[in-house]
């Protein structure tokens, strides 16, 4: 079956402090989401999707686009690669976008934006994170048994395989019953403890302990078509409800999926992994990322260059 991998490449990386999708971290100068396509076409994705700020196709075509456009799929055909773009075009025209606004509209908007060339069963991944190398395989498989209405998957990790010791994250903390999505929440303030304790302290310091085993969303969704209409209503309220100087909301998918989930309109399943997660939120983050992949590479999960 035909199914799209769909990467949300168009952050800004301000806690990072530079474009961090594109950054160079493994040891041949791969960047993470080119570990993502790799285990995508390997667990039977025949075509990948970057969704991209204006001006970045030709550095993206570059590092990766061209050589992943040469790529065979497992049925033998050529990868297809498309490219979507996440500006501020196809915004309500009754909507007046402050000038001060520079910030990405958020992960709901992104996938909106790929509309166009996208249409067939698609996975949603962050271009900044890396999944672990089998995690594609049961995505893959799932998309083939959804319906074509009113369902979707999702990967769901241990929140203690995602956090970071260099600063909070955010995450969508997700409660689950046999195997499905009940609720998610986004939480916008994890914070890793020395002692190992997790908290999410955007409410202080003294919060309740959150279990290490509690499953989270990474922004790794399994969708079909049906999910652009929902999404074009959720963006058409995101925009009403918006104050007129508001420049730093954001439309996130999580938000939506947990008031389709909450209304009855979207059965999700949840796919528990237990890999290790890990992406670069913050610069310090980067030198056990690239000690990771090194070591990936070493044990021969992955060949000795990706580029190759």
């Amino acid at each position: 079956m035909k199914a799209a991998l769909v990467i949300m490449a168009a952050g800004l990386g301000s806690r990072y402090g530079g474009e961090k999708q594109v950054d160079g971290l493994g040891p041949n100068g791969e960047i993470l989401m080119e570990y993502s396509i790799y285990d995508a076409i390997r667990a039977g994705f025949s075509k990948v999707v970057f969704i991209i700020k204006p001006g970045m196709q030709e550095l993206v075509e570059r590092l990766c686009g061209k050589r992943i456009a040469q790529m065979k799929a497992n049925d033998g055909t050529d990868v297809e690669v498309a490219y979507a773009f996440q500006d501020f075009s196809g915004i309500p025209e009754w909507y007046e976008l402050p000038a001060e606004r520079t910030k990405p509209l958020g992960t709901a908007h992104a996938v909106l934006c790929a509309r166009s060339v996208v249409h067939e069963p698609f996975a949603v991944i962050n271009a900044d994170d890396y999944y672990g190398s089998n995690a594609f395989f049961p995505i893959y498989e799932e998309l083939c048994r959804l319906p074509e209405t009113g369902a979707a998957t999702m990967v769901g990790y241990r929140l203690d395989k995602t956090v970071s010791a260099n600063g909070t994250v955010t995450r969508g903390v997700c409660q689950t019953e046999n195997g499905r999505l009940t609720k998610i929440v986004e939480t916008f303030k994890i914070k890793l403890y020395p002692n190992g304790d997790i908290r999410d302290i955007q409410n202080g310091e003294d919060s309740p302990l959150l279990p290490p085993e509690t499953p989270v969303s990474m922004n790794f969704w399994g969708f079909t078509p049906w999910l652009f209409d929902k999404l074009e209503e959720f963006l058409v309220r995101f925009f009403r409800n918006l104050a007129p100087d508001d420049i730093k909301s954001e439309a996130l998918l999580p938000t939506l999926i947990g008031e389709l989930v909450e209304s009855g309109e979207l059965n999700v399943s949840v796919l528990r992994c237990d890999a290790q997660w890990f992406g670069v939120t913050y610069q310090e983050d980067k030198p056990p990322v690239q000690e990771a992949l090194r070591e990936l590479h070493a044990a021969g999960v992955y060949p000795a260059s990706l580029r190759d």
